[in-house]
């Protein structure tokens, strides 16, 4: 519809309702956020705190996928490459999923993804419970 405002909705009765959407532009605390998905968490306690612990576990996979050994030696490397590119999109896809999280601006939310990733590096890429000295399958994460 020409000349319209591209932030007014028409519904079914022909009526004109304007759909506002505010966004944090700075750190915030509470519950009342949208993370990854619009609507969501919402409101509810219980889902924020399932946000918190989605954002907390993307981040853990990330650091797990980062340091993992899943190609063993002697592997045919047309499929060890393969694995690696699979592994490397994957890696890459939930890290800008908690990348995407932490842009909602909430701490709590921020917490949990430096959290998560600092248990992830812990548990599999610091080698506190490893002795082996062989690195992952994928480069690091690095700019």
């Amino acid at each position: 519809m020409e000349g319209m405002d591209p932030g007014m909705m028409m519904n079914g009765t022909g009526m004109h309702h304007h759909k506002m959407m505010m966004m944090h532009m700075t750190f915030f605390w509470g519950k009342n956020a949208e993370v990854l998905f619009s609507g969501w968490p919402g409101t509810s306690t219980g889902m924020y705190v399932l946000a918190l612990v989605v954002v907390f576990f993307l981040a853990v996979l990330v650091e797990w996928i980062s340091h993992c050994q899943l190609i063993k030696p002697g592997s045919n490397h047309v499929a060890a490459g393969l694995i690696r590119t699979v592994m490397h999109a994957v890696r890459m896809g939930m890290a800008y999923m908690v990348m995407l999280a932490v842009m909602s601006f909430n701490v709590g939310i921020f917490i949990a993804a430096i959290v998560g990733h600092t248990v992830g590096f812990l548990s599999s890429g610091s080698r506190i419970f490893r002795s082996d000295a062989k690195g992952s399958d994928l480069p690091p994460l690095s700019c």
